[in-house]
């Protein structure tokens, strides 16, 4: 197949952070040599590197790439306008501390007419790319595909979580198909296009400033578990032969740029190397739960983790609450009441969340910042007091977590969206003193 976007029947590698090896073409892998004299095929060969050179093995990420012409091949800059789409916290912003929910963002006449990246929203974000900390939590609405255009992040990798609507992730490495209930994991300074084959989309985005994305230790748990490495499937190599130019737009210290390219960026003929995109269906998360009593912590809900220079406190823990078996004896089983030192950034893919039943819909979010008390409303904390305690299966649902150790800042979009929900602390509101000595 040399048709990056052709295929209706996607072949993948199976694996998280391995060495995957792949050609479109037979013999356009160099054997026993990464950078020959004269490539295979009359291939350029071209290295990505993810980490510096001296990373530590464990960690370091790089692929080398043989591909028709090299990415330098490329038109003057200029710069691109994308004001929605914000980098760091904004410091001007003064924030209370209070929880901040959002209903659904409309998938109107402007979303329609934008693609993935004109689409692109800011919600709230911590950190700052330039030290490369924090993140950034987005949400895209789009309805246009991008045909001959492609974009390029070098201030972070990007974790996916599409809401409404496949996408078909078309990237230097070959095709990624992501559907709802599935995310994707697109690494930094890689080029990327997404088409819609389902016309308007809804998704949320977490664009990474810090460390790489992985998958947490296991410790008392074991060797599996929770999100395994051989269910995260990265592309083959698929190039486009279609001829013509293309725009590619750049994100590069917070701003956008644009610039004219005589040739497809996706002329990857073979690469191999343990930096790629990857996809993942949280149907095949193995979730752990309490069979005893009380609600374990979220963080057994964990799928990828991206560390900070403090053990144990992520720059960005991704967690996941899918369905799963509720059993525990004489336990209060939604989450409890609770202050956190982590903020939290949560959105709903489908269903219900058993802590917000009514308020939190699907393609909504909500902030609960360092300390902000949070918990069950009072239609949830009523239900799960009086609840006859049988095993009962939390189904079709899927909610989701980017939980930070920084504090995020809403975007002044956020703030004045008429999405903003300014009721929301009252659904805590009729929790009374139930008191009795």
């Amino acid at each position: 197949m040399t048709a990056a976007t052709s295929s209706t029947e996607r072949r993948y590698q199976s694996g998280f952070g391995n060495e995957y090896a792949s050609e479109a073409v037979p013999g356009a892998l160099p054997q026993g040599r990464n950078n020959p004299q004269r490539g295979p095929l009359d291939l350029y060969t071209e290295l990505l590197s993810g980490t510096a050179f001296t990373a530590p093995r464990h960690e370091n990420r790089r692929t080398w790439l043989y591909r028709r012409q090299p990415s330098v091949v490329s038109g003057r800059y200029q710069p691109y306008a994308q004001p929605l789409w914000t980098t760091g916290a904004d410091r001007e912003v003064a924030l209370p501390p209070e929880p901040l929910r959002w209903h659904p963002q409309p998938l109107d006449e402007a979303a329609a007419k934008a693609d993935f990246i004109d689409g692109m929203r800011t919600i709230a974000a911590n950190g700052d790319a330039e030290s490369q900390v924090g993140i950034g939590s987005l949400m895209y609405l789009a309805g246009r595909s991008m045909e001959r255009r492609a974009f390029v992040n070098a201030d972070g990798e990007m974790l996916v979580v599409p809401q409404q609507g496949r996408l078909v992730i078309t990237t230097e490495l070959g095709v990624l198909d992501v559907k709802p209930g599935e995310i994707a994991v697109l690494p930094r300074g890689m080029a990327f296009k997404v088409a819609l084959p389902d016309g308007l989309s809804r998704g949320y985005v977490c664009e990474n400033y810090g460390a790489h994305f992985r998958l947490p230790e296991l410790g008392p748990i074991g060797s599996n578990g929770l999100a395994n490495a051989r269910d995260f499937q990265a592309p083959v190599a698929a190039f486009e032969t279609e001829e013509g130019g293309y725009e590619i737009v750049k994100k590069f210290g917070g701003r956008f740029w644009q610039a004219p390219m005589k040739q497809s960026p996706f002329n990857v003929v073979a690469w191999h190397g343990n930096l790629s995109p990857v996809k993942y269906d949280t149907a095949h998360f193995m979730v752990i739960g309490s069979i005893s009593f009380d609600h374990p912590d979220p963080s057994i809900f964990t799928v990828l983790t991206s560390p900070s220079d403090t053990p144990g406190t992520a720059n960005c823990d991704f967690v996941i609450f899918p369905p799963r078996w509720m059993v525990m004896e004489n336990t209060f089983r939604p989450p409890w009441f609770h202050r956190n030192l982590m903020s939290e950034f949560m959105g709903l893919v489908l269903g219900e969340y058993d802590a917000k039943p009514g308020g939190f819909k699907p393609g909504g979010a909500s902030l609960h910042n360092c300390m902000v008390p949070h918990g069950p409303d009072e239609e949830a904390f009523d239900k799960a007091t009086h609840a006859d305690l049988k095993p009962h299966k939390l189904d079709n649902t899927l909610a989701f977590m980017f939980e930070s150790r920084y504090r995020f800042i809403p975007t002044n979009f956020a703030l004045k969206s008429p999405a903003l929900d300014t009721d929301y602390a009252d659904c805590w509101a009729g929790l009374k003193d139930q008191f009795k000595a």
